[in-house]
C-alpha cells in the first residue's frame, strides 16, 4: 500500500447534527477532550463565565449560547485523523449546514432524549439521505427525565426511515440513570455524574448478565435487561453495507454533558464510519488516493480573527497530498494560487500546516480570489459540484445609519455575501442593496457583525419583495441574447448576487407565474449550485 493510500485510509471527516439545544456543541466539546485534543471543555451552560465551547468563537454565539457559524476541528484519536465539523442547530442557518454536509463522508446525529426527533433534525437527515451520507446516532441526556428508549427507538425508526440498531443500551434514566450496557463489547460502564470528573476512571462491570448488576441497579437493571433480551430477537443485526448506504444507524445513549457514552461514539467513528471515498466532478470520477491534489471550497469565514481582517476558504481535500507553498489553479477563474500560509483548525486555534490528505479540512486565507463552491487543483480542470444555494425566503433593505461609511457597509456585505452568511443582491434600478435569508436570525446577525467586525451601524427595513428566483437560458433558446432581452425587460425587478448570477425578484408567487407565462424561453430556478452556475433542478414559482 502507498503511502498516500494509508494517509487516506487514516482519515474520517464527520458532521454532528441536530436540532437547536440538542447538545451538539457539547457533544464536540467532549468529542475533544476524549481525543486528547483539548484539557479542559468549556462549560457551554456557564456562558456568563469566562469559558465559552471552543467551537462558539463568535461574540454573538458567546452572548446567545448558540452556534450561528459551522467550525472545524482536526483531532488524532487510535491512529486516525478525525476532521469534526460542528454545524448550526438553528434552522435559519441550515444553508451553512447543507453546504458544510457536502464536504463530509458521515455525519452524527444528535437527539435529545426527552423530546426525540425534532424538526430540524428532520431536514438535516432528508439532506444526510439524498446524498446516502452514514448516519450515527447518539441519544444524549440520559441523566434526565427522559422517553422510554423503546420508544425512541420506534420514533427514529418511524420518523426517519432507517433502520436503528443499539450499540449501547441505558440502564435507567434521570436520578436513577445507572450507566449503559455495551451491547459489542458485553459489558457496562456505570455512570458516576460531574462533567469535571475524569473519564479516564469510569468503572467498567465484565458481562451483560453479570450477578452484581441486580444487587447495585435492581428495577433499572431488571427492565434494561428484559429490553436488552427483545432487542436481540428483534432488533436487526448491523449490515456495514447499509449503514454505509444511510439505510440504518447505530444507535448510543449516553449525557454528553458528564462526559459520559462518549468514549464509544468516538470508537464507533473510528470503527464504523468510511474513509474518504471518490467524489463527482463534472468531467470524471475522482479517487482520493491519486497523486494529483484536488479541493473544493465548501465555506468562506471572514473575521476569524478581527484583528487581520481576514477571510478563510475552507477546503475540503478530494484527492492527493497537498504541500504548502505549491501551485494551484482555480477552475473557475484559471488564477494559479501558491498557498503559503495554509492552516488546520482547532476551531479558533489555528496551526500553520505542511500538509494535507485527502478528507482533511484546510483553510486558505484569501482576499476575495476564492468563492463558494471553487474547484482548485493542480492544473487539471475539474469542477466539483453540489453545493447548493436556495432561493431566499425573506427579504430586507439596507442602509448605513452614517453616509460617510457607506464604502464600509458595501465592503462588509461583499465578504459576508461571499461566505455565504447572507445572499446579497444589487438591484439593477437604485442604489439600495437588498439581503435575502432564510430566517429573521440571519438579519440580526449580520447587523450584528457590520457592526462589531466593519464598525459600520446599518438601519435593516422591510422591503417589498417576497419571492426571488436565478435566471438562465439555455443556448438552444437563443441563450445569452435572450437572457439579455429579459433583464433589459425587467429592469425594475432584476437583480444579481455576489456571483453576479442574475436574479429576478417579485412582490407574490402569482406575479411571477405571470413572468413565467410572458417568457417561456427563460428558466427560472428556486436553487442554483455555485460551481459554474450548473442548476441542479428548476423549479416552478
Amino acid at each position: 500500500m502507498s503511502e498516500l493510500t494509508s494517509q487516506v485510509r487514516r482519515r474520517r471527516t464527520f458532521a454532528i447534527i441536530s436540532h437547536p439545544d440538542a447538545g451538539k456543541t457539547t457533544l464536540t466539546e467532549k468529542l475533544l477532550l476524549f481525543s486528547g485534543a483539548i484539557q479542559i471543555a468549556g462549560s457551554v451552560k456557564a456562558r456568563k463565565a469566562s469559558r465559552h465551547a471552543t467551537s462558539d468563537w463568535m461574540e454573538i454565539e458567546k452572548q446567545r449560547g448558540i452556534s450561528v457559524a459551522s467550525s472545524v476541528m482536526q483531532m488524532e484519536y487510535r491512529d486516525c485523523v478525525i476532521n469534526l465539523l460542528d454545524t448550526p442547530g438553528h434552522q435559519d442557518f441550515s444553508e451553512d449546514t447543507y453546504r458544510v454536509l457536502t464536504a463530509v463522508d458521515a455525519a452524527l446525529m444528535v437527539i435529545d432524549a426527552a423530546n426525540g426527533v425534532e424538526p430540524q433534525t428532520r431536514r438535516l437527515l432528508q439532506v444526510c439521505r439524498a446524498r446516502n451520507t452514514p448516519i450515527l446516532t447518539f441519544v444524549n441526556k440520559m441523566d434526565r427525565e427522559v422517553k422510554d428508549p423503546l420508544d425512541l427507538m420506534d420514533e427514529i425508526e418511524r420518523e426517519l426511515g432507517m433502520e436503528v440498531v443499539p450499540f449501547t443500551w441505558p440502564v435507567g434514566m434521570g436520578k436513577a440513570f445507572h450507566g449503559v450496557m455495551d451491547l459489542r463489547e458485553q459489558q457496562m460502564r456505570v455512570f458516576s455524574p460531574g462533567e469535571d470528573r475524569d473519564h479516564h476512571n469510569d468503572e467498567i462491570v465484565a458481562g451483560l448478565d453479570n450477578p452484581i448488576y441486580a444487587q447495585r441497579f435492581g428495577m433499572q437493571y431488571e427492565q434494561a435487561q428484559g429490553e436488552i433480551e427483545l432487542l436481540t430477537d428483534a432488533a436487526p443485526p448491523f449490515d456495514r453495507s447499509a449503514f454505509l448506504a444511510g439505510r440504518q444507524t447505530p444507535m448510543f445513549f449516553g449525557s454528553a454533558v458528564n462526559n459520559f457514552g462518549v468514549r464509544e461514539v468516538l470508537d464507533a467513528l473510528v470503527d464504523l464510519a468510511p474513509p474518504p471515498g471518490p467524489r463527482v466532478a463534472m468531467q470524471r470520477t475522482v479517487q482520493p488516493d491519486e497523486p494529483k491534489f484536488s479541493g473544493v471550497v465548501f465555506k468562506i469565514q471572514a473575521n476569524m480573527d478581527p484583528a487581520h481582517r481576514d477571510r478563510i476558504a475552507f477546503l475540503r481535500v478530494a484527492s492527493g497530498h497537498f504541500e504548502r507553498g505549491m501551485r494551484l489553479k482555480v477552475t473557475r477563474s484559471g488564477k494559479e494560487l501558491r498557498p503559503n500560509s495554509v492552516v488546520s483548525f482547532l476551531s479558533q486555534r489555528r496551526e500553520l500546516l505542511d500538509e494535507a490528505f485527502a478528507g482533511d479540512i484546510i483553510g486558505i486565507p484569501n482576499h476575495g480570489v476564492l468563492q463558494l463552491g471553487d474547484t482548485l487543483s493542480e492544473g487539471e480542470p475539474l469542477l466539483y459540484t453540489g453545493l447548493p444555494f436556495f432561493a431566499p425566503e425573506m427579504f430586507r433593505s439596507v442602509e448605513v445609519a452614517d453616509p460617510l461609511r457607506t464604502k464600509q457597509l458595501r465592503a462588509g456585505l461583499t465578504q459576508l455575501g461571499e461566505e455565504g452568511a447572507i445572499q446579497v443582491f444589487r438591484p439593477l434600478a437604485g442604489t439600495v442593496l437588498l439581503l435575502g435569508a432564510v430566517g429573521q436570525l440571519q438579519f440580526e446577525v449580520v447587523a450584528h457583525r457590520l457592526e462589531h467586525e466593519y464598525g459600520v451601524k446599518a438601519r435593516i427595513m422591510p422591503s417589498r419583495f417576497q419571492v426571488a428566483r436565478w435566471v438562465t437560458c439555455p443556448e438552444e433558446n437563443g441563450g445569452a441574447k435572450e437572457l439579455q432581452r429579459f433583464i433589459d425587460g425587467n429592469a425594475h425587478r432584476v437583480a444579481h448576487d455576489a456571483v453576479d448570477a442574475p436574479t429576478v425578484l417579485v412582490e407574490y408567487a402569482p406575479e411571477l407565474r405571470a413572468i413565467e407565462a410572458n417568457w417561456p424561453k427563460i428558466k427560472f430556478h428556486a436553487l442554483r449550485e455555485h460551481a459554474g452556475l450548473v442548476f441542479q433542478k428548476q423549479i416552478d414559482g
